[in-house]
């Protein structure tokens, strides 16, 4: 059995240099790569393109990487919190490409399974539509799409054993199982890395054959993204 393992953050962004582009898992802070995410940060690579739903939120998580001007493109479906998100695209200083959020997973799982290209009738007759082919499928038609060309993968899972099979928990099963072998090659980083044989195979989600690196991170602040009470008076 291969060990995946990787002793540290830094060795697992080994490789990462500028201009390159970058999948990261997650929806608005939930399953996110912290730890990948600041050492991207730490390493000051710039003019990098990520490909993810959203940029999280001001100061934390991709916001980071925004605040100091290292994402030259987003790839992703929604603005969300990101104050200095909406800012640098609406000023031009950022260039984005808005996508239907189906069709960002599709292209992720496209990459994974080794699918250079596929039809999709989302965002036919709207801006998204510009300057792509389109065909008629059963009268309806379609937008021709394709696979994402990443370098890098950086995933989050809650589990993970040391062949790099993964569990997600919850929520954060989002678009970090898709993103998982679609890039060159994939970290994941987990809460709990336990040895090959631990995991209860009909609970794995992600094999290890999709991932090239495997460490537990040090710590996940986990925030909530829009905190909302109710008032008990």
């Amino acid at each position: 059995m291969i060990n995946k393992t990787v002793s540290d953050v830094q060795l697992a962004c080994q490789g990462v240099k500028n201009g390159m582009t970058f999948m990261l898992g997650g929806f608005g802070l939930s399953g996110i790569p912290e730890n990948a995410i600041a050492e991207l940060v730490r390493l000051n690579v710039k003019d990098v393109t990520c490909i993810s739903n959203n940029a999280g939120v001001d100061k934390f998580g991709l916001g980071l990487l925004l605040q100091k001007k290292q994402i030259r493109k987003m790839i992703s479906s929604y603005v969300g919190e990101n104050a200095e998100f909406e800012r640098q695209m609406l000023s031009g200083e950022l260039e984005v490409e808005l996508i239907p959020q189906g069709t960002l997973a599709q292209r992720c799982s496209a990459a994974q399974s080794g699918i250079p290209a596929f039809y999709t009738p989302a965002g036919y007759g709207t801006e998204v539509a510009q300057s792509k082919e389109s065909r008629v499928f059963n009268g309806k038609m379609h937008l021709l799409e394709y696979a994402f060309n990443a370098d890098f993968a950086f995933i989050k899972a809650w589990k993970g054993d040391a062949a790099g099979n993964l569990i997600f928990k919850g929520s954060a099963r989002n678009f970090n199982p898709n993103m998982c072998g679609a890039a060159k090659i994939t970290v994941a980083e987990v809460e709990e890395l336990v040895p090959v044989g631990s995991l209860d195979p009909n609970q794995i989600h992600i094999p290890g054959i999709f991932i090239q690196r495997i460490f537990q991170g040090n710590r996940y602040e986990k925030r909530i993204e829009q905190l909302t009470v109710r008032n008990r008076n």
